[in-house]
């Protein structure tokens, strides 16, 4: 763990001075995310516990550049008392933070170097899992297409072996967007009307809005120059 405390060390340092300098507004077309959302225990407080705590308010607020820093006070803290799956879950919304702020190299070192790292040292089957659906989403916002959607498909392999449908539906839509900005039109229909299957037959509604805008989307860049539905 001594180089992925190192490297926390020097994000955390440099966390505020890129933060300052960042456009906030969040990236359009960026596919939603429920794996990101890893909650942290609030038994036995710690400092970690309260800095996550404080995160959280602060990105709910929009005030991301305070969120960065103290998601990264967090990891510091877990990763100090050795509790590993914390400090991932912390790396995870500090990663999520980074690409809110367009820091689209920030957000995949965090993950790469350090996060997945951590899941993978762990055995935590459903942490990797979230780590591949962000970095799918931070690939995506980057578009680097090719990678993104290589890692939502791994998301959505493990999504199947952990029985995880939710995990699973937002990785096909995760490749329908994908496919979509690759203007692979018929494919993205195909996946689309996959994840809508899916989440009919598991009782999910949760991507009833995403299903529907993305079906707009395919329509509307199928529609011939000049024409509008």
């Amino acid at each position: 763990m001594n180089k992925i405390y190192l490297g926390l060390v020097c994000l955390f340092l440099t966390a505020e001075a890129m933060a300052q300098n960042a456009n906030t507004a969040p990236q359009e077309g960026v596919p939603s995310s429920t794996a990101i959302n890893i909650a942290v225990s609030r038994m036995g407080d710690t400092d970690g516990d309260e800095y996550f705590a404080d995160a959280e308010k602060n990105e709910r607020k929009g005030d991301l550049n305070e969120a960065l820093t103290l998601f990264g006070k967090a990891a510091f803290e877990y990763n100090s008392d050795k509790k590993f799956s914390r400090y991932a879950a912390s790396l995870l919304r500090m990663s999520n933070v980074h690409l809110l702020l367009l820091h689209y190299t920030e957000a995949e070192q965090v993950i790469l170097n350090a996060a997945l790292k951590t899941y993978t040292k762990i055995g935590s089957r459903s942490g990797q899992m979230a780590s591949y659906s962000q970095l799918g989403r931070i690939y995506f916002a980057a578009n680097k297409l090719t990678q993104s959607l290589w890692f939502y498909t791994q998301q959505g392999i493990l999504a199947q072996q952990l029985k995880n449908n939710t995990a699973y539906i937002e990785s096909v839509l995760g490749i329908a967007a994908v496919k979509i900005k690759k203007k692979e039109y018929a494919m993205a229909t195909k996946d689309v009307n996959r994840a809508e299957l899916l989440a009919k037959n598991a009782n999910i509604t949760q991507f009833a809005q995403q299903i529907k805008s993305s079906r707009a989307t395919i329509a509307d860049r199928q529609l011939p120059k000049g024409k509008t539905r």
